[in-house]
């Protein structure tokens, strides 16, 4: 087909099975724009690049096909970096599409002309510069089979203006059936045979089950292994494939009582970073055995050293133990006991928080009413520090990839992005966005694309006037009165969200919170209105001793 640049991204988007762009407009990728009109890709701009790049990441997470953000040059690409380093360290495919000056005048000073590849190379999989429009869809096949292929990742293409507005003559488009395998890595025989003599024999099993699951055709295998041999499963945040929040080997509050006994621990795809304490004593016992399993060889020893490495698929790793592993209905069920003890004792003090009815309302409460119109499809996302943790405790998120937070680089400002991602992805699916008030300043502009577009999302601040989870720490370490930069004010942010098209609550009680939610969802669920209920939250102990570092 003979077509301009633009065109020629778009129909390779559209082979790629795209149907959603994300962008903030530019002079220099209007021709992408064009295309995309032609060949049905519903072009979803926002208020800022950021946003843009992290609803591609979230159309990832939700449906599991890279997400595609395209920004203009110069700022435009440097306001994408937040988000591109977001995807990397949480290993999500995207494709981000990078405009440029023409290619004849780069290093001579034209609108917006900078390296872009040097800036972004770090924090991609890879970057690459398209210099020719007849290369263009070979271009786009890559980045596709880049970003899936190992350890998923984002990937950039940087497009000049003048290769989008060039015009071609292509014939060969790439078919993704062919351009790239769905083939994930099994595990070593040798090595696997260790891991399962290691497991057979253990009395204390744990399992951590992180988000490269997520990206395996086998997201069944966990719970099929939790059914065929029980034991401690404590939640990683980025496990999409967890067990849902009623399964007895489920743990969320017992991680420290959990790890300090366990023989045996089976950590598939996810690092030994900050989360888990690095893997180190007395967090973790020194005699423990790992079982460390991971699509990146060498990831598999850093900060811990381990007893079986395996570089493979998590799911076929777990699919591969359910056939391997004797059946043991009970045989650790005095283990898992003893975790559940631990796990009822922190739930406990959780219960008495959860049902007060303390003026103004407590943050565990807001979120246990919250729960309330959290149902099997509802999908949430946190975009905060302490609120946003405490709400991980409450919410029951019922199955798989239907929670997404700031992730292991704590990347505040994914709210809007990932919101609007998963309403256009599963239309018929509640979207909460759970906010903290330091958070929701980020990009509350995002409520006017909301409004505008039709991208019906309930949004819950937490407002306790401060970014508390850094406070908190500053007032204890300098005292109240050295405690700068982190108060803010009980702003009211519902006004700015009437304001932008949005239906709008002011809580300050407990009495008026059930009610306030329950206007908020009739206008999102029947008005197809975004909705913010800002709630005034009272101080709680819950989240005492959390690291902020």
């Amino acid at each position: 087909m003979m077509a301009h640049g633009g065109r020629l991204v778009a129909e390779a988007l559209s082979r790629e099975g795209v149907t959603h762009l994300f962008t903030l407009c530019g002079g220099h990728i209007q021709n992408i724009y064009d295309g995309c009109l032609d060949v049905g890709i519903r072009v979803v701009d926002v208020r800022h690049e950021q946003t843009a790049g992290h609803a591609a990441d979230g159309w990832a997470r939700v449906t599991g096909q890279p997400g595609v953000v395209a920004v203009t040059a110069g700022p435009g690409v440097t306001d994408v970096v937040t988000a591109l380093a977001n995807a990397q360290r949480a290993g999500v495919p995207l494709v981000c599409i990078g405009g440029a000056g023409p290619s004849q005048l780069t290093d001579r000073g034209s609108l917006q002309d900078m390296n872009h590849l040097d800036l972004i190379k770090s924090i991609t999989k890879a970057s690459y510069r398209v210099l020719q429009t007849d290369r263009v869809a070979e271009y786009i096949s890559t980045a596709f089979r880049v970003a899936l292929s190992g350890v998923p990742g984002p990937v950039y293409l940087e497009m000049p203006i003048d290769v989008l507005m060039g015009f071609a003559d292509v014939e060969d488009f790439a078919d993704p059936k062919t351009s790239r395998t769905a083939a994930q890595p099994a595990p070593d025989p040798t090595e696997f045979a260790r891991a399962v003599e290691i497991l057979s024999q253990a009395e204390r099993p744990v399992a951590i089950i992180g988000g490269q699951l997520h990206w395996s055709r086998d997201q069944k295998a966990l719970l099929d292994l939790l059914d065929w041999f029980p034991h401690a499963h404590l939640r990683q945040r980025d496990g999409p494939g967890r067990a849902p929040p009623d399964h007895p080997c489920l743990f969320t509050r017992a991680r420290r009582a959990a790890l300090a006994e366990a023989d045996v621990v089976l950590m598939c795809g996810t690092p030994f970073d900050f989360r888990v304490d690095y893997g180190r004593a007395p967090t973790w016992s020194r005699d423990t055995k790992i079982i460390k399993v991971d699509r990146d060889a060498t990831t598999l020893g850093h900060n811990r050293g381990v007893d079986v490495g395996l570089v493979a698929d998590t799911g076929l790793v777990l699919r591969a133990l359910v056939e391997a592993l004797p059946h043991s209905a009970d045989h650790h069920a005095e283990w898992t006991a003893t975790v559940r003890l631990s796990e009822d004792a922190s739930r406990a003090k959780m219960a008495r928080e959860m049902v007060i009815d303390s003026d103004p309302p407590n943050p565990l409460r807001v979120c246990a009413e919250l729960d309330k119109y959290v149902d099997d499809d509802t999908i949430v996302i946190g975009d905060g520090g302490d609120f946003v943790a405490t709400a991980a405790y409450v919410l029951k998120v019922r199955r798989p990839g239907l929670w997404m937070d700031p992730g292991p680089l704590g990347t505040l400002g994914v709210g809007p992005g990932y919101a609007m991602a998963a309403k256009l992805a599963r239309p018929n699916a509640r979207v909460i966005v759970v906010y903290g008030d330091g958070a929701f300043g980020l990009h509350a502009m995002e409520l006017e694309a909301m409004a505008r577009q039709g991208i019906a999302v309930m949004c819950l601040i937490g407002n306790d006037a401060g970014w508390t989870q850094i406070r908190r720490g500053q007032v204890e370490f300098f005292g109240e009165e050295r405690a700068v930069a982190t108060g803010l004010a009980y702003t009211r942010y519902e006004e700015v969200a009437r304001a932008l098209g949005c239906h709008g609550e002011w809580v300050e009680t407990t009495a008026e919170l059930g009610p306030a939610l329950e206007r908020a969802f009739h206008a999102t669920d029947v008005l197809h209105k975004p909705a913010v209920v800002n709630v005034k939250i009272a101080s709680s102990e819950f989240r005492k001793g959390s690291i902020s570092v």
